[in-house]
């Protein structure tokens, strides 16, 4: 049993005697003894006993970055993290809603992964206090969480972190799929006037040698000169393509655009804005290197003003994307762009570059966990030389089976759908939720148990929801696709 937590827990073989003299003094009082593990104190004894075992450890006073952030520096990276490929199908994803609809249910999901990913943070920061230790991972924080909760979630809580790791996984793959259509899709777009029109598989298999050498970089450093090149790319592109939106005003018009979309798209919807929103992957990490970690969640901290930024972004360009293009937008915006124009050709290869670019920074995420979290561990006795031979191998093989995913199915709407509801419909909603029940069951009454159950609970059934129901439709979608 941990020290920090035997206050909670009835155990008090870790007490100096003057607490133990206290918790005796309270379970005479209390209306169970401390020892059965049960409800034994009030709330205010807890805390107050609570304080003075754990004294007033602050996680971010010890925290040791080697390169720490500043605030704009966390901002920028937070609104990297959630711009990219999502953002451009929003036009498509509010084609699937309505204009009316996609506006307010952009609004409220971003409120809600806003909310899930403060509550995430404050749980983090609850138990590293409570742990004593500075950060932790979010798999950390879930098996941590699920060791404070309730008695019978704690058989679990060893379970945890495979299986975050599968879902983080899962959406990282994913997401290069996305990005091996969407890099395909815009090449396609822009050269077809000038070789010919080719099949995408085509352009795709032409694709996966690049892609494989990409990822073949071990060092990220070697890489940033490139993201921000990447990331200048991407905002000229979205002032092209804004340009496109407003040269002519007589196609923003309502006429012939429907205010709310048919009910069996909307799952697609759905999937669509969760992927171009959460960018939870990230969201630790960024907290943890910041140099002031608790201008995160000010009222005008990184959080804040980063998810409010976003979803103005992706509402009005969902939006006005919709209503330029109407029922024929694409799954991006990029492919329905004036296919004579020269700056259409020009965002189209832009962004494919750009996108080419962020493609290893993604599969790094995929890479790391598979290579180092499960695969290095069980490969013994091999020279330093056999092992960089292997994480090669294990590179390629990822990069190789996210290429057979794409060339399988390359609808670039139905990938953006399917992993923003498998995924991010667990890892960005009812992962938070039920990590915040746990990390903070031990410390509240019975009456504030019931609060954060039911509040919470229903943030675990959205959640869950739409990762069922999500993940069918769009799945459905793919084998009527793959069919034809």
């Amino acid at each position: 049993m941990s020290h920090d937590n035997y206050a909670f827990t009835g155990s008090t073989d870790f007490v100096d005697p003057s607490k133990k003299s206290q918790l005796s003094n309270v379970s005479r009082y209390g209306t169970k003894d401390l020892t059965n593990g049960f409800h034994a104190v009030e709330l205010e004894d807890k805390r107050k006993i609570a304080k003075e075992m754990e004294g007033d450890y602050d996680p971010y006073l010890h925290r040791q970055v080697q390169h720490p952030t500043t605030f704009l520096e966390t901002l920028f990276h937070f609104m990297k993290g959630s711009l990219g490929t999502g953002i451009l199908a929003m036009p498509k994803a509010f084609n699937n809603a309505g204009y009316l609809l996609g506006t307010v249910g952009t609004l409220i999901v971003g409120l809600i992964c806003t909310y899930c990913i403060r509550i995430l943070i404050k749980s983090e920061y609850e138990l590293c206090r409570r742990k004593k230790t500075p950060s932790m991972t979010f798999p950390m924080t879930m098996e941590t969480a699920l060791e404070e909760g309730p008695q019978w979630i704690r058989r679990y809580s060893k379970w945890c972190p495979h299986i975050v790791n599968l879902f983080l996984m899962i959406y990282q793959l994913g997401t290069c799929c996305v990005y091996t259509v969407f890099i395909a899709t815009n090449l396609q777009k822009a050269l077809e006037s000038h070789i010919g029109s080719y099949d995408l598989r085509m352009y795709m298999l032409v694709l996966l040698l690049p892609l494989i050498l990409i990822n073949w970089i071990r060092n990220l450093k070697l890489l940033a000169p490139l993201s921000t090149v990447a990331n200048g790319i991407t905002l000229i592109s979205f002032g092209i393509i804004l340009y496109f939106i407003v040269e002519d005003p007589s196609k923003i018009t309502l006429e012939g655009k429907h205010a709310i979309g048919k009910y069996g798209d909307f799952p697609l919807f759905l999937g669509t804005v969760l992927f171009a929103l959460e960018a939870i992957g990230v969201i630790m990490p960024l907290e943890n290197e910041m140099k002031k970690p608790k201008k995160f969640l000010t009222t005008c901290g990184v959080l804040n003003i980063g998810m409010a930024v976003n979803i103005i972004l992706y509402v009005g360009l969902g939006f006005f994307g919709y209503i330029w293009a109407g029922d024929e937008v694409h799954g991006t915006i990029t492919t329905n762009l004036p296919q004579k124009h020269f700056l259409s050709k020009v965002v189209q290869i832009l962004l494919a570059l750009s996108i080419y670019i962020t493609h290893s920074l993604q599969c790094y995420v995929a890479i790391d966990i598979s290579w180092n979290e499960y695969i290095q561990p069980k490969i013994k006795h091999v020279s330093a030389k056999a092992l960089v031979f292997w994480e090669y191998v294990v590179r390629t093989l990822i990069v190789v089976f996210t290429f057979i995913l794409a060339i399988a199915v390359p609808e670039l709407e139905l990938f953006i759908s399917l992993f923003g509801a498998l995924c991010l419909s667990a890892l960005g909603i009812s992962f938070p939720a039920l990590i915040q029940i746990c990390a903070f069951w031990k410390v509240k009454s019975t009456r504030e148990r019931v609060f954060l159950s039911a509040k919470n609970s229903a943030l675990i059934l959205f959640g869950f929801l739409g990762l069922i129901i999500g993940s069918y439709v769009s799945l459905k979608k793919i084998v009527e696709n793959f069919s034809k």
